[in-house]
């Protein structure tokens, strides 16, 4: 409990600060582009034609909002992250005790490990999902000035009425499939890494090891980006605010159509990086409407 409890404490400190650069990227990822395109540098010196970074998209919410507009959508997130860590280590705590009494052991990598640990982020990420979808409207609300999502409970409350139980699991399944994927990726690159690639008689072994834990950490989450993307905007897709109805979004019937759309368009990484944000190529910005075509 007392572990669970500095967990819970830790990530909401986290979830806090990280909170403006998730709001800012999924405003990138919905597609609204409130600053036009500037002339600056790249990272190799070259001057190029750029989309307002990080910084400027923070002063420009700041500029309408003040500094706590900031933080829309942090009381349920916030909430997602207490109760998600709260199941993520029940579920542990239960296939634990379900695998000593089996009399088994588990103390490195193999794939019961990987596929505990896959069962209980998942179970967390099922039963977090409507405080997630709550999060991205709370959000999504600034590009079209909407106040429909003022609350958790008010939120609750018009999700259901509008969309029944399914409006609380809106982008959902590619959720998941990233989550899934990026795990299995991430702990087989560091099991192969750790086993052929690093010496264990050198000495700082486990640094090392933690080292490459992060960095294919890291690279399972660009390789499963297109998921989170997808999950994001459908996760607003059609829920009567301007950031998720045409013109930033068509109506999507399924996930699949959204990503089939996203990739026709060249957008998969949209909202990756919010640094050194080049033009997409063959398009036109709108200033009125504050995006691409």
């Amino acid at each position: 409990m007392a572990d669970t409890c500095g967990q819970v404490l830790l990530g909401s400190g986290l979830t806090v600060l990280s909170h403006p650069l998730m709001y800012i990227k999924v405003l990138v990822q919905v597609g609204h582009e409130p600053l036009s395109p500037t002339l600056g540098r790249n990272m190799f010196g070259r001057q190029v034609y750029q989309l307002p970074g990080l910084f400027a998209y923070a002063k420009h919410i700041i500029k309408i909002d003040g500094k706590s507009g900031l933080f829309k959508g942090l009381t349920p997130r916030l909430c997602a992250g207490t109760i998600g860590t709260i199941v993520h280590s029940r579920v542990l705590q239960v296939q634990y005790a379900h695998q000593v009494l089996q009399g088994f052991f588990f103390f490195s990598f193999d794939k019961k490990c990987t596929t505990k640990e896959m069962i209980a982020r998942s179970c967390a990420t099922i039963i977090t999902h409507p405080f997630h979808v709550i999060t991205l409207r709370c959000m999504v609300q600034f590009i079209g000035r909407e106040a429909k999502y003022s609350g958790v409970f008010d939120s609750i409350v018009t999700i259901y009425r509008e969309e029944g139980i399914l409006g609380f699991f809106a982008g959902l399944i590619p959720r998941l499939l990233g989550d899934v994927l990026s795990l299995w990726i991430c702990n087989m690159l560091a099991h192969f890494i750790n086993t052929y690639a690093i010496d264990d008689s050198t000495s700082h072994t486990g640094e090392i090891k933690n080292c490459s834990q992060a960095v294919t950490g890291f690279f399972a989450s660009m390789l499963t980006y297109p998921f989170v993307l997808v999950s994001n905007l459908m996760a607003v897709n059609n829920c009567g605010l301007a950031g998720g109805l045409p013109p930033y979004a068509a109506v999507y019937p399924n996930w699949l159509h959204c990503w089939s759309h996203l990739s026709r368009e060249g957008n998969m990484s949209r909202g990756n990086s919010l640094f050194f944000r080049k033009l997409p190529a063959g398009k036109t910005y709108a200033v009125e409407q504050k995006r691409f075509f």
